[in-house]
């Protein structure tokens, strides 16, 4: 099979596309050809070595795929051949097959094609996670995001959104904040132009915003968390600028306020049921059409390092997509091949 391949860890350009075997099917694994594979800022820094997760070379990035089982090991009973699946890998992706603990695997409604389904798990998942288990997000509450315009940004804003929330997105560019609004933004605020503190203030008539997701850091965290409400909760989801931010503690004390972490994927570890349901959750909001994930490029696989590139420097609006088979997506829509078994994950049984 064909897989983009990391011999060492260092600079995303030593990436290459070479014949390699298939990965061997273990037990309570299946194994999926993959159809599409979501490209997350993650797999940036895994090649690197940069992230927490430091899988042995050679490997594949590509945390999260989408496709159709075509192999299940003698102990999986939850899924068979011919399924349509997307799936949590962490890395492995960016492959024609790949092979995944079914645990970690979860089927796909009928309505929903496989680019889409291959940029849901990561960060729709963490933004769920994070607005629901670790922000406890009332109704009627202020979220300011920030980062609004990139693939975790969005997905907190139709999110928060849809739960209810007054949603004030945040980001570097009229073109970003103006797709934070088609997906449900309340309020705009450009930090390369504005204060990002008054403006946080002002559009809260100074009381301050309730939540803020942040998958930024860098130097945005500090002015975000002095807006910040009386009992808010300030959410660390991630550091695309690149540095870790050390917010003010007192500010934490004098406002009641909460710093709280969101490590969707060691969540999904210790609390696999719950993840379960999260994403069954979504697959709800999904088909109810309250959240719609943009996806504003698609790659061929032997195109993956300008996808990573534009992750790299923070270029992509949305989602970026590898589209390892594009000329089967189509057939496998319309002629009801795969999953027609009914869509209750097998499971959360």
């Amino acid at each position: 099979m064909q897989a983009l391949i990391c011999e060492a860890f260092g600079p995303v350009e030593n990436l290459r596309i070479q014949e390699t075997p298939p990965p061997v099917l273990g037990n309570g694994q299946v194994r999926i050809d993959v159809h599409a594979c979501g490209v997350n800022f993650p797999d940036v820094l895994i090649v690197q070595g940069l992230y927490q997760v430091k899988p042995e070379p050679p490997f594949s990035p590509g945390c999260e795929v989408a496709g159709v089982i075509s192999e299940v090991a003698a102990d999986v009973s939850a899924y068979r051949t011919g399924d349509r699946v997307l799936a949590w890998l962490g890395f492995g992706g960016c492959a024609e097959q790949a092979v995944a603990p079914a645990e970690n695997v979860f089927p796909l409604p009928a309505s929903m094609d496989f680019a889409t389904a291959s940029v849901l798990l990561l960060t729709y998942g963490t933004a769920y996670h994070a607005l629901v288990q670790r922000a406890n997000l009332l109704p009627g509450e202020n979220v300011a995001v920030l980062g609004a315009g990139g693939g975790i940004g969005l997905a907190c804003v139709e999110l928060a959104k849809a739960l209810g929330a007054r949603v004030i997105a945040c980001a570097s560019s009229p073109a970003k904040l103006a797709v934070a609004r088609e997906h449900g933004a309340d309020v705009v605020v450009d930090y390369s132009t504005e204060n990002l503190r008054d403006a946080l203030k002002a559009n809260t008539d100074g009381a301050g915003v309730n939540v803020v997701c942040d998958p930024v850091g860098g130097e945005l965290a500090e002015p975000a968390f002095r807006a910040i409400a009386w009992q808010g909760r300030f959410l660390v989801i991630g550091f695309a600028a690149g540095g870790i931010p050390r917010l003010p503690l007192n500010l934490a004390l004098l406002k009641g306020a909460s710093i709280v972490g969101v490590f969707w994927g060691d969540f999904t570890n210790r609390e696999p049921h719950t993840n379960r349901q999260n994403t069954q959750a979504l697959m709800e909001l999904f088909e109810a059409r309250k959240i719609s994930p943009r996806i504003s490029q698609k790659f061929a696989l032997r195109d993956t390092l300008a996808a990573l590139d534009m992750l790299r420097n923070r270029q992509a609006v949305g989602k970026l997509v590898v589209q390892v088979r594009p000329m089967l997506e189509a057939r496998s829509l319309t002629s009801g091949q795969g999953n027609t078994r009914p869509r209750q994950d097998p499971l959360l049984d």
